[in-house]
């Protein structure tokens, strides 16, 4: 009975082959990452627009528009390409909710406004 079995050398050597396999593929996934420079432009749109009348009436939300545009331009350097796009995308949020939190703040006090008229009125038509 001559069994022939695989040298105890080539075990380690195609793991290491495997490993190796692996490896280049995962760099090679990572090198074609795009860096997210259309997202980054809408983020930055976004924080400009939210920075105008948004910035007296969503202070925190406009500001952490701002530290994340911030964070998502050093990955940007570091061209940490994925987590500049998330970082951008949660920028855009952000600054979306800033303006949205800023439309109905004004909208609440336009509603206060035209009652506060319609309630002068009507005491003004019960006195005649």
């Amino acid at each position: 009975m001559n069994h022939q079995a695989n040298p105890p050398v080539a075990r380690p050597l195609a793991g290491f082959a495997v490993v190796a396999a692996l490896s280049i593929l995962t760099l090679a996934g990572c090198a074609s990452v795009e860096p997210p420079r259309e997202q980054m432009a809408v983020a930055r749109a976004a924080v400009e627009r939210a920075s105008g009348p948004a910035a007296a009436e969503a202070p925190v939300e406009v500001s952490q528009a701002r530290e994340k545009l911030d964070r998502a331009n050093v990955a940007m350097a570091r061209e940490d390409y994925d987590s500049a796009r998330r970082l951008a995308e949660q920028a855009e949020a952000d600054a979306n909710l800033a303006e949205a939190k800023s439309h109905s703040v004004r909208a609440d006090r336009a509603l206060r406004e035209v009652r506060e008229g319609i309630r002068q009125l009507r005491e003004e038509l019960a006195r005649r």
